[in-house]
Protein backbone atom coordinates (compact mmCIF):
# COMPACT_ATOMS: atom_id res chain seq x y z
CA UNK A 1 0.00 0.00 0.00
CA UNK A 2 1.13 3.71 -0.53
CA UNK A 3 2.10 6.70 1.92
CA UNK A 4 0.22 9.66 0.57
CA UNK A 5 0.49 13.46 1.46
CA UNK A 6 -2.49 15.27 1.21
CA UNK A 7 -2.30 19.34 0.43
CA UNK A 8 -5.05 21.04 0.52
CA UNK A 9 -5.86 24.66 -1.43
CA UNK A 10 -6.38 27.82 -0.38
CA UNK A 11 -8.53 28.89 2.20
CA UNK A 12 -8.81 25.98 3.81
CA UNK A 13 -6.54 23.11 5.47
CA UNK A 14 -5.94 19.87 6.89
CA UNK A 15 -9.94 19.77 8.11
CA UNK A 16 -11.12 19.17 4.41
CA UNK A 17 -9.96 15.80 4.12
CA UNK A 18 -11.54 14.46 6.57
CA UNK A 19 -14.44 12.37 4.73
CA UNK A 20 -11.45 10.92 2.77
CA UNK A 21 -8.64 9.88 5.58
CA UNK A 22 -10.38 7.42 6.95
CA UNK A 23 -11.21 5.46 3.48
CA UNK A 24 -7.46 5.35 2.64
CA UNK A 25 -6.51 3.67 5.87
CA UNK A 26 -9.64 1.60 5.61
CA UNK A 27 -8.09 0.48 2.33
CA UNK A 28 -4.73 -0.20 3.97
CA UNK A 29 -2.51 3.14 3.18
CA UNK A 30 -0.91 5.56 5.52
CA UNK A 31 -2.28 9.17 4.56
CA UNK A 32 -1.00 12.66 6.73
CA UNK A 33 -3.00 16.07 5.82
CA UNK A 34 -1.13 18.85 5.97
CA UNK A 35 -1.91 22.33 7.40
CA UNK A 36 -0.47 25.06 5.90
CA UNK A 37 1.15 27.71 8.03
CA UNK A 38 -1.41 30.38 8.51
CA UNK A 39 -4.47 28.55 7.95
CA UNK A 40 -6.79 25.12 8.82
CA UNK A 41 -5.38 24.81 12.22
CA UNK A 42 -2.78 26.87 11.97
CA UNK A 43 -4.59 29.84 11.44
CA UNK A 44 -3.41 31.49 14.20
CA UNK A 45 0.22 31.58 12.47
CA UNK A 46 -1.29 33.76 10.09
CA UNK A 47 0.88 36.47 8.43
CA UNK A 48 0.56 38.74 5.49
CA UNK A 49 3.73 38.20 4.47
CA UNK A 50 3.28 34.43 4.49
CA UNK A 51 4.64 32.89 0.98
CA UNK A 52 4.62 29.77 -1.08
CA UNK A 53 8.13 29.09 0.37
CA UNK A 54 6.63 28.64 3.55
CA UNK A 55 4.35 26.11 2.49
CA UNK A 56 6.73 23.91 0.45
CA UNK A 57 8.41 23.76 3.53
CA UNK A 58 5.60 22.97 5.36
CA UNK A 59 5.11 19.69 3.38
CA UNK A 60 9.14 18.83 2.92
CA UNK A 61 8.52 19.06 7.05
CA UNK A 62 6.23 16.61 6.93
CA UNK A 63 7.86 14.01 4.52
CA UNK A 64 11.20 13.85 6.37
CA UNK A 65 9.62 14.05 9.71
CA UNK A 66 7.74 10.83 8.49
CA UNK A 67 10.81 9.71 6.67
CA UNK A 68 8.60 9.10 3.62
CA UNK A 69 9.80 6.92 0.71
CA UNK A 70 7.91 6.30 -2.85
CA UNK A 71 5.12 8.24 -1.30
CA UNK A 72 2.27 9.94 -3.15
CA UNK A 73 2.11 13.80 -3.02
CA UNK A 74 -1.61 15.18 -3.86
CA UNK A 75 -1.98 18.68 -4.11
CA UNK A 76 -5.27 20.21 -4.19
CA UNK A 77 -5.74 23.63 -6.72
CA UNK A 78 -3.51 26.06 -5.09
CA UNK A 79 -1.58 23.23 -3.81
CA UNK A 80 -0.70 22.27 -6.83
CA UNK A 81 2.27 25.01 -6.56
CA UNK A 82 3.08 23.57 -3.25
CA UNK A 83 3.72 19.73 -4.32
CA UNK A 84 6.12 21.16 -7.17
CA UNK A 85 8.19 22.82 -5.48
CA UNK A 86 8.09 19.69 -2.31
CA UNK A 87 8.58 17.51 -4.82
CA UNK A 88 11.51 19.60 -6.08
CA UNK A 89 13.36 19.43 -2.90
CA UNK A 90 12.80 16.16 -1.93
CA UNK A 91 12.83 14.20 -5.55
CA UNK A 92 13.98 10.97 -3.93
CA UNK A 93 10.74 10.61 -1.55
CA UNK A 94 8.17 10.84 -4.02
CA UNK A 95 6.87 8.61 -6.25
CA UNK A 96 3.99 10.24 -7.33
CA UNK A 97 2.07 13.83 -7.99
CA UNK A 98 -1.46 13.92 -8.11
CA UNK A 99 -2.54 17.35 -9.35
CA UNK A 100 -6.13 17.45 -8.10
CA UNK A 101 -8.03 20.52 -9.71
CA UNK A 102 -4.39 21.92 -8.72
CA UNK A 103 -2.46 24.59 -10.83
CA UNK A 104 0.20 23.28 -12.95
CA UNK A 105 3.25 25.57 -12.95
CA UNK A 106 6.14 26.46 -15.38
CA UNK A 107 9.00 27.54 -13.91
CA UNK A 108 8.88 31.11 -12.27
CA UNK A 109 5.48 31.31 -12.48
CA UNK A 110 3.34 31.88 -9.44
CA UNK A 111 -0.29 31.41 -8.29
CA UNK A 112 -1.30 34.60 -10.11
CA UNK A 113 0.38 33.62 -13.51
CA UNK A 114 -2.96 31.33 -14.76
CA UNK A 115 -5.37 33.62 -13.98
CA UNK A 116 -7.50 35.82 -15.63
CA UNK A 117 -6.26 40.18 -15.55
CA UNK A 118 -9.44 41.08 -14.19
CA UNK A 119 -8.75 38.38 -11.35
CA UNK A 120 -5.10 39.04 -10.75
CA UNK A 121 -6.49 43.45 -10.36
CA UNK A 122 -8.97 41.90 -7.89
CA UNK A 123 -7.00 40.05 -5.76
CA UNK A 124 -3.64 42.21 -5.70
CA UNK A 125 -6.35 44.96 -4.74
CA UNK A 126 -7.68 42.66 -1.96
CA UNK A 127 -4.09 41.99 -0.41
CA UNK A 128 -2.96 45.53 -1.09
CA UNK A 129 -5.82 46.23 1.83
CA UNK A 130 -6.03 43.65 3.80
CA UNK A 131 -2.83 41.54 2.93
CA UNK A 132 -4.86 38.71 2.65
CA UNK A 133 -7.62 36.89 0.14
CA UNK A 134 -10.99 36.65 1.79
CA UNK A 135 -12.61 32.93 1.11
CA UNK A 136 -14.89 32.97 -1.67
CA UNK A 137 -18.14 31.53 -1.64
CA UNK A 138 -17.78 27.48 -1.77
CA UNK A 139 -21.22 27.48 -4.42
CA UNK A 140 -17.93 28.59 -7.22
CA UNK A 141 -16.67 24.61 -6.09
CA UNK A 142 -20.46 23.05 -6.20
CA UNK A 143 -21.18 22.82 -3.30
CA UNK A 144 -24.66 23.50 -1.58
CA UNK A 145 -26.55 22.39 1.49
CA UNK A 146 -25.00 21.11 4.19
CA UNK A 147 -21.78 20.70 2.75
CA UNK A 148 -21.95 24.53 1.60
CA UNK A 149 -21.99 25.38 5.50
CA UNK A 150 -19.34 23.64 6.68
CA UNK A 151 -16.78 25.01 3.78
CA UNK A 152 -18.03 28.50 4.79
CA UNK A 153 -17.21 27.74 8.71
CA UNK A 154 -14.15 26.23 8.42
CA UNK A 155 -12.35 28.63 5.23
CA UNK A 156 -10.14 31.27 6.48
CA UNK A 157 -8.18 33.97 4.70
CA UNK A 158 -5.29 33.42 2.62
CA UNK A 159 -2.07 34.64 2.96
CA UNK A 160 -1.36 37.65 0.61
CA UNK A 161 2.26 37.11 -0.06
CA UNK A 162 1.59 33.65 -1.53
CA UNK A 163 -0.61 35.22 -4.37
CA UNK A 164 2.70 36.64 -6.39
CA UNK A 165 5.59 34.67 -4.93
CA UNK A 166 7.42 32.46 -7.61
CA UNK A 167 8.26 28.72 -7.81
CA UNK A 168 11.50 28.24 -9.43
CA UNK A 169 11.84 23.89 -10.17
CA UNK A 170 13.89 21.68 -12.48
CA UNK A 171 11.71 21.24 -15.23
CA UNK A 172 13.57 18.43 -16.78
CA UNK A 173 13.27 16.25 -13.27
CA UNK A 174 9.36 17.47 -12.68
CA UNK A 175 8.68 15.98 -16.38
CA UNK A 176 10.13 12.77 -15.37
CA UNK A 177 7.86 11.88 -12.57
CA UNK A 178 4.71 10.29 -12.32
CA UNK A 179 1.93 13.11 -12.79
CA UNK A 180 -1.74 12.86 -12.62
CA UNK A 181 -4.28 15.19 -12.90
CA UNK A 182 -7.75 14.66 -11.77
CA UNK A 183 -10.17 16.91 -13.96
CA UNK A 184 -13.12 18.22 -11.32
CA UNK A 185 -15.42 19.21 -14.08
CA UNK A 186 -18.89 19.40 -12.27
CA UNK A 187 -18.86 22.43 -12.30
CA UNK A 188 -15.62 23.48 -13.81
CA UNK A 189 -13.72 26.50 -11.66
CA UNK A 190 -12.77 28.82 -13.87
CA UNK A 191 -9.16 29.77 -12.37
CA UNK A 192 -8.28 26.04 -13.10
CA UNK A 193 -9.03 26.29 -16.78
CA UNK A 194 -5.40 26.85 -17.97
CA UNK A 195 -3.97 24.10 -15.65
CA UNK A 196 -6.33 22.20 -17.25
CA UNK A 197 -5.77 22.35 -20.59
CA UNK A 198 -1.90 22.02 -20.12
CA UNK A 199 -2.53 18.73 -18.18
CA UNK A 200 -4.54 17.97 -21.34
CA UNK A 201 -2.39 19.24 -24.31
CA UNK A 202 1.02 18.36 -22.43
CA UNK A 203 3.34 15.06 -22.72
CA UNK A 204 3.43 13.23 -19.31
CA UNK A 205 0.50 13.40 -17.88
CA UNK A 206 -1.82 10.56 -16.56
CA UNK A 207 -5.56 12.04 -16.61
CA UNK A 208 -8.41 11.61 -14.14
CA UNK A 209 -11.97 13.01 -14.24
CA UNK A 210 -14.40 13.10 -11.44
CA UNK A 211 -17.90 14.39 -12.63
CA UNK A 212 -17.98 16.94 -9.30
CA UNK A 213 -16.93 20.37 -8.16
CA UNK A 214 -13.66 21.45 -7.22
CA UNK A 215 -13.98 20.62 -3.81
CA UNK A 216 -14.39 16.23 -4.57
CA UNK A 217 -12.60 15.55 -0.89
CA UNK A 218 -15.94 17.31 0.50
CA UNK A 219 -18.38 16.38 -2.74
CA UNK A 220 -17.59 12.99 -3.78
CA UNK A 221 -15.22 11.59 -1.24
CA UNK A 222 -16.00 8.02 -2.00
CA UNK A 223 -15.05 8.31 -5.46
CA UNK A 224 -11.95 10.58 -4.94
CA UNK A 225 -10.75 7.98 -2.60
CA UNK A 226 -11.20 5.06 -5.53
CA UNK A 227 -9.08 7.59 -7.68
CA UNK A 228 -6.39 7.91 -5.42
CA UNK A 229 -6.27 4.33 -4.32
CA UNK A 230 -6.46 3.08 -7.72
CA UNK A 231 -3.78 5.26 -9.00
CA UNK A 232 -0.96 4.12 -5.81
CA UNK A 233 -1.60 0.24 -6.68
CA UNK A 234 -1.31 0.51 -10.27
CA UNK A 235 1.84 2.60 -9.87
CA UNK A 236 5.31 1.06 -12.09
CA UNK A 237 6.89 0.65 -8.31
CA UNK A 238 4.10 -1.20 -7.08
CA UNK A 239 3.36 -3.91 -10.37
Amino acid sequence: MADFVLVHGAWQGAWCWRRVLPLLWQQGHRAFAVDLTGLGARRHLFRPDLSLADHVRDVVEVIDSEELRGCVLVGHSYGGLVVTGAADQRPEAVATLVYLDAVVPRPGEAWSSTHAAATQAERRAQVAQTGALPPPDPAVFGLSGDDHRWVARRQTPHPGGCYDAPLDFDLARWQRQERHFVDCHAPALPTIDVSRRRAREEAGWHLQALATGHDPMVSAPLELASVLHTLATSRPSEQ
